[in-house]
Parts: structure tokens; C-alpha cells; sequence
């Protein structure tokens, strides 16, 4: 590892380290200018150190969890989304450790306060570190290699990657037929390649001349990448070996994951029962239609259900056939819009849970039509009924609605290949987080039925190598 990333992972660990100092302050002064003299038995000078480290260390584990402390990883609006609700429940979590403390409730209101002043630090230390970041560190200078197989144009590619220009500056694309030698010498010239949709073998002699040269690399991965993944190293023979089941979940796996839809989507049922009344009162006041959806779609190994959901479109918005809403949908009623943007027409879903139609955290179940279109251009696409569809899920946390399939399928082929109790646990806090992304539920092309584009093609094994 060169020294410029020695550094750049000290400054980043010093700015990260410099909030969660500044938020853990705030709250031993909290602590002590309130809370510790409303307790019968207040704690000696070690007891009030070590709850307020707690603080930290829990401030800590939301912060990374939800991907707060990535200084000049994330944009500065992300930054403040994570940065905020990692906050928002630590202090949720420091006032049940009051309580537990005290034996009883006190007074919310200073926490209330001292949240507050907590977010105009978050607002301070995200300006500052990115200033601080942006003057050492400059967008890094790429160069993308392309080819043409199976069409697939790098300019999406580099129009997503030019909307980050304080990290990357696509500064050159070559086609693969130049060369080696040529991309070779063209490589020295930059801060590092973007390898772009190559044959396999191709690709794979570029991965091996970055590593050997200590080249920064981008790459997109196959499907076949993706699957090895979740695979297992095997150390029986001195031949070294990878294995993969391609089983699914394991029994006990499965058992764990409906223990925990049952007690999320019970307590979610309850916690939002009267949301979900107000929901159902304003779409049946809008329109005299009925409140809620139900459409067949489809689940682990094919098996069809009837989801649920609250109808953010008007009554008759399928009378010319299927396809998935735009973004400029003329069929989403007002009161859909809101429903969509803040995700609230998936209430319903905690129901298709409970009953054991769907998961918690799993793929988007998809229509069996729109289905069979993807199977078309993509025939792999069903490899992601390898489990229960879910309300929540990868491809929902880290894409959005309208991510074409190739990609939805690659991240929730990531998800099964890399599954694990811990995984479906972080991907339900950070589902919290995408409900302030608007972007997230942006809908398709106003010309498309479904999120197919003419750029995506399909990745087909015999097509891979």
C-alpha cells in the first residue's frame, strides 16, 4: 500500500474519530449537568467514564453501520442522513440505559436538546471534513477499457460515475482492441482503469497486470464472479479448493429467518397499525376506491402469492397492460406520490410476512409477466428465487426501483451467496435509511414497460468466457 493511502486512512480515521469525540461530549455533558443528579444512586468518577466510552463505542457501531464515517465516500446529503439516524439511535438507546439506571423514567427533553446540537455538529464536521478531504485528495484520474461484447457502451457507465466528480475523473476510454502493450503505457498516465464488460480471459489478464503493477481497478462483476462469492474454502489437500452448495439457505438458517419475520412483522403490525388506518382513510377519502392492492407475484422457487399493498395508483391503471410505474406517472394519485417516495404503500407487505409469503429481507418479488420479459434478455434472472422474496432487501437498500435487472440481480446474488443472520439485520436498519432517498423509488424511463434498457444485455455463462 502506498503512502497516499497510509495517509488518507489516517485523516479519515482522525476526522471520523474527531465527531464521535464531539458527540460523546455533548452527551457527558448532558449527563452530568442533569441526569447524573436526578439518580439515587449516581455512579463514582470510573462509572461515569465508562458509560459515557459506551456511548461512544455504541455512537461508533451505528455510525459505521449505516456508513457515516465514510469521509469523501459518500455524498454530503448521505453523510447527514446516515450520520443522523446513527445518532438519533444511539441517544434512543442512551436513554434506555438511563432508565435502566435510574429505575424509571426521567425527562426526554433533554435528549431532545442535546440531539439537536448534536445535528448542528453533524452539519459542522461534514463541511469541514470534506473540505479538508477535497484539498489533499483530488478526483481520482481514470481510465476506462471497453470492448463491444455484447454491445454493452461504457458512457452509462461513465455518466453514473461523472455524477461523483469529487472522486472520479474519467479522463480517458480505450477499446480493448488497441492492445495490451498500448493500454499498458496509456495506464501509466493515470490514477487508476475501469475495466468495463471484457471477455473473461481478457479481463482477467488486465486484473493480473494492476495487480502486479499495484493499479487501482474498477471492474463490474459477472454473474459467475458473484456466485464464487459464497463459496468455501476447502483446506483438505494441499491443492487448494472452493467449494459451493448452491443449495440456498441451510435448515437452521431458515429457521432463524422465519423466527425473526415473525417477531419484526408482528411488532411492525402493531407499531404502525394506526399509521396504517390514517393511510387507509386518506385513499378511500381521495377516490371512494379500495384500499389496498393485491397482485400475484412471485416467491422462493417460483411459487405464486398475492401481495398486499396500499393502491398509490388510480383504479383503473392496468387497463393497458402491465408495466412499471415512470417517473412521470400520470396513474400515481397524490396520495400515492407521498406513499411511494416515503415507501408506506409496502406496509401492508407485514401481513404477506407474517403469513410466511415473503421474508423480512429478500429479493423484490416480481410479477411472473414482467418476469419472463427480464428471462427473455436475461435467463439467469431466476436464480434469485433461491430464496423468499422480502420486503427489504439488497438490491433494495443498495439500487433502487428502477436498477435494470443485470445489476438487481447481481446485488441480491450477492445477498443469497453471502447470506447470514447478522446481513439480514444490518439491511433492516439500513431499509431506515433509504426512506429520506427519493431517488430510491425513482420509477423507469416514461417510455418503458419495466426496467429493461437497450443497454443491458444478458450474461449468460456462454457468454462469459
Amino acid at each position: 500500500m502506498s503512502k497516499r493511502e497510509d495517509y488518507k486512512r489516517l485523516i479519515v480515521f482522525c476526522l471520523a474519530s474527531l465527531v464521535i469525540v464531539a458527540q460523546a461530549l455533548v452527551f457527558a455533558f448532558v449527563w452530568y449537568d442533569y441526569y447524573r443528579g436526578l439518580i439515587f444512586e449516581p455512579f463514582w468518577r470510573k462509572g461515569n467514564w465508562v458509560l459515557i466510552a459506551l456511548y461512544a463505542l455504541i455512537d461508533t457501531l451505528f455510525s459505521q453501520l449505516y456508513g457515516g464515517l465514510k469521509v469523501g465516500y459518500l455524498k454530503r446529503i448521505d453523510v447527514f442522513y446516515s450520520l443522523t439516524l446513527a445518532t438519533i439511535c444511539t441517544n434512543i438507546v442512551a436513554y434506555f440505559q438511563i432508565t435502566l439506571i435510574n429505575r424509571w423514567f426521567l425527562s426526554v427533553l433533554p435528549m431532545l436538546e442535546m440531539t439537536a446540537v448534536q445535528i448542528v455538529i453533524i452539519i459542522v464536521w461534514i463541511w469541514l471534513s470534506r473540505w479538508i478531504y477535497s484539498r489533499i485528495y483530488h478526483a481520482r484520474r481514470l481510465l476506462v477499457i471497453y470492448g463491444d461484447e455484447w454491445d454493452h457502451n461504457p458512457d452509462e457507465l461513465i455518466a453514473k460515475m461523472n455524477t461523483r466528480k469529487d472522486k472520479y475523473q474519467i479522463s480517458g476510454k480505450v477499446h480493448v482492441n488497441v492492445g495490451e502493450e498500448t493500454i499498458h503505457r496509456m495506464m501509466e498516465e493515470y490514477d487508476g482503469v475501469v475495466i468495463w464488460e471484457l471477455p473473461s480471459q481478457i479481463r482477467n489478464s488486465y486484473l493480473k497486470y494492476c495487480f502486479s503493477h499495484s493499479i487501482r481497478c474498477y471492474f463490474s462483476p459477472k454473474i459467475s464472479d458473484v456466485l464464487v462469492t459464497g463459496s468455501e474454502r476447502i483446506h483438505l489437500f494441499d491443492t487448494p479448493l472452493m467449494v459451493a452448495r448452491n443449495m440456498g439457505l441451510t435448515i437452521d438458517q431458515r429457521a432463524a429467518k422465519r423466527l425473526l419475520d415473525i417477531v419484526i412483522s408482528g411488532l411492525g403490525i402493531i407499531a404502525t397499525s394506526p399509521l396504517m388506518i390514517l393511510i387507509a382513510v386518506l385513499i378511500k377519502a381521495y377516490d371512494r376506491g379500495p384500499v389496498f392492492y393485491f397482485q400475484d407475484r412471485l416467491t422462493l422457487n417460483g411459487k405464486t402469492f398475492r401481495i398486499c399493498k396500499f393502491r398509490s395508483m388510480c383504479v383503473d391503471s392496468e387497463k393497458n397492460g402491465a408495466r412499471l410505474a415512470s417517473k412521470h406517472d400520470s396513474r400515481i394519485t397524490p396520495v400515492g406520490k407521498v406513499l411511494r417516495n416515503l415507501h408506506l404503500d409496502e406496509l401492508p407487505q407485514l401481513f404477506n410476512v407474517l403469513a410466511g409469503d415473503m421474508s423480512m429481507v429478500g429479493p423484490r418479488p416480481e410479477r411472473e409477466c414482467i418476469m419472463c420479459e427480464y428471462q427473455k434478455e436475461l435467463p439467469e434472472f431466476d436464480y434469485r428465487l433461491k430464496v423468499k422474496a422480502g420486503l427489504t432487501g439488497y438490491a433494495q437498500v443498495y439500487g433502487k426501483y428502477n436498477t435494470t435487472p443485470y445489476d438487481k440481480l447481481k446485488l441480491d446474488l450477492f445477498y443469497i451467496e453471502n447470506y447470514s443472520f447478522l446481513l439480514d439485520i444490518k439491511l433492516l436498519f439500513m431499509t431506515v435509511k433509504i426512506f429520506f432517498q427519493k431517488e430510491v423509488s425513482e420509477g423507469v424511463d416514461d417510455r418503458q414497460k419495466n426496467a429493461l434498457k437497450d443497454s443491458v444485455s444478458p450474461d449468460s455463462e456462454n457468454k462469459e468466457e
